[in-house]
């Protein structure tokens, strides 16, 4: 299998997440989008080997120690550590470009993402408000859901969001029992297409503290929610909920489960991300594509200095490797 890579901020620590992982032979062709100057000039600067060898779509090359395979995007100015460069942007979105058509074409299995900075896209005049929504209008995807797992936690832990990178003021009017139905439908069917769950046993988080306490702090579980869980239940769904979100995490909830899904969110991530930060994945579900990413940001205080940790960016390779072994081996049929 041949699987792209898009660094992201180039004045960030993606470059060296990519590099200090290639430093040890793989099985898996990785093919870096980016520019080949950079990521030599990033090795040099923390002092690990690199050879790149040009993208061939023709050649699979073998992933052996301390070589990279690069399809080559310039970036408009030289990248320079912890200083983001809005010129540079545009070759970001390149780089995504290209590898969507590559993954939708056959050419890579899947697509793994390296941390971007939403500033200062912004900055450069491009409306962006992240990988998700933007991967979802490369492929003409009307509905995606966002996704972050940690696969080495005790319970393995799964977060889905019904809502993304919205104000906390616009949720509950976002939430409409059609968005619901699209996103639990979503989370189902690729939790058996790419995690090879039969059956996903999915916890629905209330929106309002106490799931809304019988309509005393909020009327969304009672008019939105729960009717939506009822009709996809009667229809085979393994649903339960709307729970409160402050229970649900609890171990004995979480041991009967393959999936949370939020209202929002901060009401899922942190907990997420304290349970496995450093070493959870994002996944975009709903794609045509398998996307994963790290969990984490630029981090600018650390590019180049080596002392950045490739966890996330490890099980974020390791995740897309075992969704796409999953979605050929025709465990997406099991029912």
């Amino acid at each position: 299998m041949r699987f792209a890579i898009t660094p992201g901020e180039p004045a960030g620590i993606g470059p060296d997440l990519i590099i200090q992982y290639v430093q040890q032979a793989h099985p898996h062709e990785l093919v870096c989008i980016a520019d080949s100057n950079m990521l030599l000039q990033r090795a040099k600067k923390l002092g690990l080997p690199l050879t790149v060898h040009s993208y061939d779509a023709n050649k699979e090359q073998t992933q052996t120690a301390a070589c990279l395979t690069v399809l080559e995007e310039p970036l408009s100015n030289p990248a320079v550590c912890g200083v983001a460069d809005k010129t540079n942007a545009q070759s970001q979105l390149n780089a995504l470009k290209h590898a969507v058509h590559g993954c939708l074409n056959g050419e890579f299995s899947a697509l793994i993402t390296g941390p971007m900075h939403k500033g200062i896209i912004n900055e450069a005049g491009i409306p962006f408000t992240g990988h998700t929504e933007y991967l979802a209008e490369l492929t003409q995807t009307k509905k995606v859901v966002m996704m972050l797992a940690a696969p080495e936690s005790k319970t393995q832990l799964r977060v889905a969001l019904a809502t993304t990178h919205l104000p906390l003021a616009e949720v509950s009017s976002s939430i409409t029992q059609e968005c619901l139905k699209d996103v639990i439908t979503i989370l189902a069917q690729d939790m058996k297409k790419h995690f090879g769950v039969k059956q996903p046993r999915i916890l629905v988080c209330g929106l309002n503290p106490h799931a809304g306490e019988d309509g005393h702090l909020g009327r969304e579980e009672i008019e939105t929610i729960t009717p939506v869980i009822n009709e996809l239940k009667n229809k085979g769904f393994n649903l339960n909920g709307p729970l409160p979100a402050d229970t649900v995490f609890t171990q004995p909830y979480l041991e009967e489960a393959d999936a949370v899904l939020a209202m929002y969110h901060d009401q899922g991530l942190p907990v997420l991300k304290h349970v496995g930060f450093g070493a959870a994945v994002n996944v975009t579900l709903g794609l045509p594509i398998i996307r994963t990413s790290v969990d984490h940001g630029t981090a600018f205080n650390l590019a180049g200095t080596g002392k950045a940790n490739s966890g996330s960016l490890n099980a974020a390779l390791n995740m897309a490797i075992q969704m796409a072994e999953n979605s050929t081996s025709g465990i997406n049929d099991v029912t």
